[in-house]
C-alpha cells in the first residue's frame, strides 16, 4: 500500500467530516487530524506507562517524531527494496485477517470432517476395546518370552470361565494406565494403533474376546466393546477448529482465498490486491490506518536515525572522545574499577608470558594479541576474563585486586594457575572506560542537533485551539 494513497484517503475523509475531525497541525504542508494526534497520544499514554505525558508535553515529541519521517521520504528510504518488504509484511499482518469469515472456517470445518468420516468409515468405523497387557522387553529372554506367554494363556483362560475382565486388568495388566480403568482404550480408528493390535480388534465381534496377541508391546488380551460408524459433526466441530488454528490452516485458506480472487478479478499480481485492499480497509477505519501508517512512519524513523544518530554517535571515535574531554568531571564511579584481566593457564610458566605479551599494548588490542599467541592452534594454553570490573564482578579479582577475603575461588582443573593483570582505576581516564554512557550521551547531544535543522527546515504549525479539546470532545 502506497501511503500517499493512505493521505489521500485520509483528506477526503478529513474534508467530509472537518468539523468532527479537524486539523490540530501542519507539519511540512501535510495536515494532521486531531484523531490522527489523539490515536498516537493514546496508544503512548495508556494505563502502565511510566513516564506519561500531557498533552501539551506530548506535542513536540509527535512533531519530532513527524519531521524524522519527513527527512527519511526527502532522503527516498521508502523507496528502498527491503523497506518495502518488510513494510508490506507487516501491512499483509493487518489486512489477512479480514480476508477470512466464520463461513469460511466453517466450510473448511466440515471438509476436514467429511473427508476423515469417509476415510474411516471406509476402513471400519471406530471401535471401543479394552484390553490387558502382559509386557516382553524388546530384550527378554526366549525362557521370559515364553513365562509371558503362558501367564497371558491363563489369564485368557480364565475369561473364557467367566472371571471379571474388569478385575483381571486392574490387577493383572502391565499397561497401568488402561488398567485402572479396566483396560478400557476408549474409541480407535483405523492408523491409530499399532498394526498387530488394529488387525485383532478390528476383526473382533462386539463382546468378543481374543486369543493373547503378540505385539512389540508384549502379550495383548483384547475385548471388543463397541464399534460404531464416525462420530458425529458437532461432537467433534470444537476439536477441529482447534486443529485448524493450531496447525495454520486458516492461513492456507486465505491464500486459496487470494489467489481465487485473482483469478475472478484479473488482478495482476497479489502485491497490487493486498495495497487495493490496504487502501478500502484505511478508508473504513481511521484506526487501522494509523496503525498501518505506525508502523510505516516507524521503520522509517528507525533508518533515518540510525544514520543520523544510533550508527554515527558509535562510530564517531573522535566526536566520543572529545565530549569524554569536555564532561570529563560528569563520568565517574562510585567505587574504584580494575580495568584488565583474570586468566587461568595450564603452565604456570604463561603466567609471566600473558603479562609481558599485552604490557605495551593498548587495552583494546589485547584480545587478538592474546588469541593470536597462546591459542592460534587447536590446544587452547590461556581462558582469560577481560574488561573494566568493580567489586563483585569477578571472584578472582576480588580476591587478588580488591583483596576480598571472603571472595570463592573456584579453579578450573584444566587451568589451574590465576593470575591477575591491569591497573587500579579511581576514575574513568578515556571515553573507552564509560563508552556506554559517553555514547548514549552523544546520542542525546546529536539528536538534539538533528532536530533544531529539522525545526527550520520543516515548517510547523500548531492549532492551540482544536489541541484544547484532545480528548475532551
Amino acid at each position: 500500500m502506497r501511503v500517499k494513497t493512505i493521505l489521500a484517503l485520509l483528506a477526503i475523509a478529513s474534508t467530509a467530516f472537518a468539523q468532527s475531525d479537524p486539523v490540530i497541525m501542519t507539519i511540512n504542508g501535510t495536515p494532521v487530524t486531531r484523531s490522527e494526534f489523539e490515536y498516537s497520544y493514546n496508544k503512548n499514554n495508556s494505563e502502565g506507562v511510566i513516564d506519561k505525558k500531557t498533552v501539551e508535553e506530548y506535542v513536540d515529541l509527535f512533531i519530532n517524531y513527524k519531521l524524522k519521517v519527513c527527512a527519511a521520504i526527502d532522503e527516498h528510504y521508502d523507496t528502498l527494496t527491503s523497506f518495502k518488504k518488510e513494510f508490506a509484511q507487516y501491512r499483509d499482518q493487518q489486512v489477512r485477517p479480514t480476508l477470512i469469515t466464520d463461513e469460511d472456517v466453517e466450510r473448511e470445518a466440515r471438509d476436514i470432517y467429511n473427508r476423515t468420516q469417509h476415510l474411516v468409515d471406509s476402513l471400519g468405523g471406530i471401535v471401543n476395546p479394552s484390553h490387558i497387557l502382559i509386557a516382553v522387553g524388546q530384550k527378554a529372554s526366549e525362557a521370559d518370552k515364553q513365562k509371558a506367554k503362558t501367564r497371558a494363556d491363563s489369564i485368557y483362560n480364565a475369561i473364557r470361565q467367566g472371571a471379571n475382565f474388569e478385575e483381571l486388568a486392574q490387577r493383572l495388566s502391565d499397561d497401568k494406565g488402561s488398567g485402572k480403568n479396566g483396560g478400557n482404550l476408549q474409541w480407535i480408528q483405523p492408523g491409530q494403533t499399532i498394526p498387530e493390535f488394529e488387525k485383532t480388534v478390528f476383526a473382533l465381534n462386539k463382546g468378543e474376546v481374543s486369543q493373547p496377541v503378540l505385539s512389540p508391546y508384549g502379550y495383548h488380551i483384547i475385548r471388543l466393546n463397541d464399534k460404531r460408524n464416525f462420530f458425529p459433526y458437532d461432537s467433534l466441530r470444537t476439536d477441529i477448529i482447534t486443529f485448524i488454528d493450531r496447525r495454520g490452516i486458516r492461513e492456507k485458506i486465505i491464500d486459496d482465498k487470494i489467489e481465487q480472487i485473482l483469478k475472478d478479478t484479473g488482478t495482476t499480481t497479489k502485491e497490487q490486491f493486498m495495497e487495493e485492499q490496504a487502501e478500502i480497509l484505511s478508508a473504513k477505519d481511521s484506526d487501522m490506518a494509523y496503525l498501518i501508517r505506525e508502523y510505516h512512519d516507524g521503520l522509517l524513523l528507525y533508518e533515518v536515525s540510525n544514520k543520523e544518530v544510533w550508527d554515527k554517535a558509535a562510530k564517531d571515535e573522535a566526536g566520543l572522545a572529545a565530549l569524554f574531554k569536555k564532561n570529563k568531571k560528569k563520568y565517574t564511579w562510585d567505587s574504584p574499577r580494575f580495568k584488565g584481566m583474570a586468566y587461568h593457564v595450564k603452565d604456570p610458566a604463561d603466567i609471566k608470558a600473558v603479562k609481558n605479551c599485552v604490557k605495551k599494548l593498548e587495552f583494546e588490542q589485547w584480545n587478538e594479541k592474546l588469541r593470536s599467541t597462546f591459542n592460534a592452534d587447536s590446544v587452547k594454553r590461556i581462558r582469560v576474563e577481560k574488561g573494566i570490573f568493580k567489586p563483585g564482578d569477578n571472584p578472582l579479582i576480588d580476591r587478588d585486586v580488591f583483596k576480598k577475603k571472603d571472595a570463592k575461588v573456584v579453579t578450573n582443573k584444566d587451568y589451574p594457575y590465576d593470575a591477575t593483570y591491569g591497573k587500579l582505576l579511581k576514575a574513568p581516564k578515556v571515553y573507552t572506560d564509560v563508552k556506554g554512557m559517553v555514547v548514549a550521551d552523544y546520542q542525546d547531544v546529536l539528536e538534539k542537533e538533528w532536530v533544531a535543522k529539522l525545526r527550520e527546515k520543516y515548517p510547523v504549525t500548531v492549532n492551540k485551539e482544536v489541541l484544547a479539546t484532545v480528548n475532551k470532545h
